[in-house]
């Protein structure tokens, strides 16, 4: 088995600022979303939109600072209502205490949606055409989240049988025991392994929402999975039918995804055909 490697969380200090390796994640994250963003430009059917819809370099720095607020918003109210809603209830000022940490998935995907629904309502685009666009360049910026989780030394996973050779022991835990490295699974699934899987099934045009679904269904199948192997919350452990509450959180989220997939199927709209000069 492997020990935990315990890093500094601290990447560098500018004088009295501390620069957190945590932080350097999320630039990291959004710098991804860019540079995808901008591949995708290429791709159909945004590259042959033409008119008040036309997509450009300007729509994806839109996007991204509306994104990063719904993440930051929509990731900490998420947390506090999902988790600790109590907590939060009896002391509400903490709500903004986000250097204390605490942040969810599922509720900073509540707020990126939000982010985008404005942002196609205020440039006049189709909702899931918008949310098509955005789905195959986000799992890459949540494989960045998971590095910063494991040099942090948090989320660490279960007990492992100690012949697993990447077991690995976390002191932070509070144990010797070896554990599954869960960050590095999720990083693996719900990052590497998601963005391919979504941007090879995004290259072919597909009809509106589909792709979204696809994020939708591969997230939640990958995080209902990751699950067995981290650690629940010591706040909440195990809940009903033996499920954590990020296993309890994704049920809905492949339902929908399935649904929507779906829903998109049966719709009469096709995708767009590429004209003859996008061809060439």
């Amino acid at each position: 088995m492997l020990q935990y490697p315990q890093f500094d969380p601290i990447a560098f200090r500018l004088g009295p600022l501390a620069v957190h390796w945590y932080g350097i994640t999320y630039l990291v994250a959004f710098g991804l979303f860019m540079l995808l963003a901008r591949l995708r430009l290429k791709h159909e059917p945004f590259a042959s939109v033409t008119g008040p819809g036309e997509w450009a370099a300007k729509d994806v720095e839109d996007m991204l600072f509306l994104g990063v607020i719904g993440v930051i918003v929509g990731g900490r109210l998420g947390y506090c209502l999902f988790y600790k809603p109590d907590f939060y209830l009896a002391h509400p000022l903490q709500i903004f205490y986000v250097w204390q940490g605490g942040m969810s998935f599922h509720g900073g995907m509540l707020g990126v949606i939000l982010a985008q629904l404005w942002f196609a309502h205020s440039r006049g685009k189709p909702f899931w055409q918008v949310m098509d666009f955005v789905a195959p360049c986000v799992p890459l910026g949540l494989a960045m989240g998971r590095v910063g989780n494991f040099i942090n030394g948090e989320l660490w996973g279960r007990p492992a049988d100690p012949s697993l050779p990447w077991a690995m022991v976390f002191p932070q835990s509070g144990s010797l025991v070896p554990r599954h490295p869960s960050q590095v699974y999720q990083f693996l699934m719900e990052g590497v392994l998601l963005f391919v899987i979504l941007w090879i099934y995004a290259r072919k045009e597909r009809r509106p929402a589909q792709v979204s679904a696809a994020f939708l269904v591969g997230y939640g199948v990958f995080r209902f999975a990751a699950e067995y192997f981290r650690e629940p919350d010591a706040f909440l452990g195990i809940l009903a039918l033996d499920m954590t509450m990020g296993q309890w959180l994704c049920v809905p989220m492949i339902l929908l995804g399935v649904l929507l997939w779906v829903w998109a199927e049966t719709r009469s709209e096709a995708p767009p055909r590429r004209t003859a000069q996008a061809r060439r």
